[in-house]
């Protein structure tokens, strides 16, 4: 359901709305698909409770979050207001990590310090190094931003398995129509 291949964490939650443009598809219609996106990002052990408010500031921070992006993909100015409600959350509490005796790793939490994980891993992108390596999927239908790491910074895919086997696809489909089509001329 959720997927992670965006190389940060505010912008894989960001990618909890598939296809913005064309269909705007909510993964988190639920407080429960919250916890769920929690447990599936391994912030938390266990799905945190949540109730119809929490979900309404995840969804304001998710939407603040990617307008911020945008705009420094953009070269604009960020919003007063989403940098104010970023920041307002990142100051909450984070998800605890614990070694348990045999020496595993625990982490546990409450909906309030998944946002506030979310709103800091935000802020280290927009504010930090990486912010000019965000990119938006080149896949037409795809909105999804992820970090380029590629050495270049010419990445063009959120995923190469999915968007850019989609994209060659078309791609090669639409070359064999053309010669298909030449050829019959």
């Amino acid at each position: 359901m959720f997927t992670f291949v965006s190389g940060n964490l505010a912008l894989d939650f960001i990618g909890t709305v598939k296809a913005r443009r064309a269909r705007f598809e909510d993964l988190l219609e639920t407080p429960d698909d919250l916890g769920a996106w929690a447990v599936a990002a391994e912030l938390l052990d266990s799905a945190p409770t949540a109730d119809a408010t929490e979900l309404e500031r995840a969804t304001a921070l998710r939407e603040a979050t990617w307008r911020m992006t945008l705009a420094i993909i953009d070269g604009a100015p960020i919003d007063d207001a989403d940098r104010r409600l970023v920041n307002d959350i990142a100051h909450g509490p984070l998800p605890g990590v614990e070694l348990t005796p045999a020496g595993g790793l625990q982490r546990s939490g409450t909906s309030e310090s998944v946002l506030a994980a979310i709103a800091r891993s935000a802020i280290e992108l927009v504010g930090g190094a990486d912010r000019n390596r965000v990119r938006e999927c080149g896949r037409a239908d795809c909105t999804r931003l992820y970090v380029d790491t590629s050495r270049a910074g010419s990445r063009r895919w959120c995923d190469m398995t999915v968007c850019g086997n989609r994209a060659k696809s078309a791609a090669f489909r639409a070359r064999g129509t053309e010669t298909d089509t030449a050829a019959a001329h």
